[in-house]
């Protein structure tokens, strides 16, 4: 009987509690930070759950300039982010971005003079122009980080997170084995400069309302062209520099999250997750080395790549097995040290198929299930220059060539959106020790109590006893 009748009442008083809890319990002013871990969970400063999902950005290439701002404005951009129900972007930037800086009198470079370097001085100025364009608060005095400054600002009125990543340290397309800022001591990667880099961005950031985590390194691989610094490509030697990087970003800004990234080109993080030796050592991963946060402000990041010379397995089962074993084990009770876990890259070509890729309908399922954040490789449909050609195509990108409109509506319409509102859907106990491949019938009515029940907190007491007993009619 009340399961019958519920439909018919429910709704009336959900809305009477609803309207009660909203005029007397006004929402926390966004972006409610700084954000927190809480085990498997990002939290805001009201304890409620925060997931990541968006988009890459790219900065790092030879301009230092965020990509894309010859065709669109700033704000048609992170509007156009914001149309498709993202509530972030990863915005990478070069460690060279910083020794600039520093090299140049602490005084960064304008724009116009960076276009020039890039691209020559006709190609400069063309690209200059339709900046300006584009954005008439810029002027010839405007530097790169004053673009930066400007995006946070953009994404903070449309309520966009921002992440920024540090990507590589000689500004460039990412990533080689051979391009030498494959390790710390490579080539271009300087250690000092590199964390020079992340407190310098994380002291910067702490203008932006809306810079609520930092990465310490995109794509850790093994640096083939420098024997010397290729003994040191060990795990030891990764925790020796993570803490190193950690401490940097902290130091300078103890609000923002801070996101671990692992070997094997981001694609494992398998012996933090399991407690296991950082060999060649005999030492584990422990949060107390991280002094004062290690227990409240570090994220994993993991990368899936499996289809970036081809169209990638289609066996869901295989794909999720092998992003549990890299890493999202991290969200289980099972793992010896829990943490959430953000899938920072993935991607595909967008072309008239891509909705119906198998490898990418897997992560699409699979990573929003287990409530993991993601943000997908890459935004814009085109790059001031990359490897020497100017105003290349990206064929990767959600948006055209022109950053007008999105490439493939299909996936958008079919996956993407999809995928979004799914992960947008929290289930505060997704199966937590369930590896992949199994399943329990009773999560979806789990999810729903808990989730009716975390709503109605704040209640005054009449109010939230009556709904605490309509919820244990209607699921009990």
């Amino acid at each position: 009987m009340a399961h019958f009748g519920y439909r018919y009442w429910l709704p009336s008083l959900l809305a009477v509690v609803g309207t009660f809890a909203s005029s007397n319990a006004p929402r926390a002013a966004w972006p409610n930070g700084p954000f927190v871990t809480s085990g498997r969970w990002i939290q805001d400063a009201t304890g409620s759950t925060v997931t990541y999902v968006g988009v890459n950005w790219p900065g790092s290439l030879e301009t230092m300039i965020p990509e894309g701002l010859q065709y669109q404005s700033i704000e048609s951009i992170v509007s156009r982010i914001k149309g498709l129900g993202m509530n972030a972007i990863r915005l990478t930037y070069a460690t060279e971005m910083i020794d600039q800086y520093y090299d140049n009198g602490e005084t960064d470079v304008a724009i116009q003079k960076a276009l020039t370097d890039a691209l020559g001085q006709d190609g400069g100025k063309s690209v200059y122009d339709k900046i300006i364009d584009n954005n008439p608060s810029f002027n010839t005095s405007t530097t790169r980080l004053q673009v930066y400054d400007a995006i946070a600002a953009e994404c903070a009125k449309q309520e966009i997170y921002v992440h920024l990543d540090n990507h590589i340290s000689k500004a460039g397309w990412c990533c080689s084995p051979l391009d030498g800022n494959a390790w710390w001591g490579d080539e271009f990667f300087n250690v000092d400069n590199w964390t020079r880099g992340l407190s310098f961005m994380a002291t910067r950031g702490k203008g932006w309302s809306n810079l609520m985590s930092m990465s310490l390194r995109n794509e850790l691989r093994i640096p083939l062209s420098n024997v010397a610094v290729a003994k040191d490509y060990t795990w030891e030697d990764w925790y020796s520099h993570i803490k190193q990087g950690s401490d940097a970003i902290h130091d300078a800004n103890a609000d923002l999250l801070i996101f671990l990234s692992g070997l094997s080109s981001d694609q494992d993080l398998s012996p933090v997750v399991n407690g296991t030796a950082l060999t060649p050592g005999s030492a584990t991963f422990n949060r107390d080395d991280f002094s004062g946060y290690g227990d409240k402000k570090l994220v994993l990041e993991l990368h899936a790549y499996d289809n970036i010379l081809g169209p990638g397995p289609s066996n869901c089962t295989a794909v999720q097995e092998k992003l549990f074993n890299a890493g999202f084990k991290a969200l289980t009770d099972d793992a010896a040290n829990q943490f959430p876990v953000v899938l920072t890259e993935f991607g595909l070509v967008q072309n008239g198929t891509a909705a119906q890729n198998p490898y990418i309908s897997c992560l699409l399922d699979y990573v929003p299930s287990r409530n993991a954040g993601w943000m997908l490789w890459q935004l814009g449909g085109s790059y001031y220059i990359r490897e020497g050609t100017q105003d290349q195509d990206e064929s990767w990108g959600l948006l055209t060539h022109d950053w007008s409109d999105v490439r493939s509506s299909d996936f958008v319409d079919n996956s993407l959106t999809p995928a979004v509102k799914k992960t947008f859907t929290i289930n505060n106990d997704p199966d937590p020790n369930d590896s992949p491949g199994t399943s329990n019938d009773e999560s979806k009515g789990t999810s729903m109590k808990t989730m009716l029940t975390l709503g109605l907190f704040g209640l005054p007491l009449p109010l939230y006893t009556v709904a605490l007993a309509t919820s244990a009619i209607l699921f009990y």
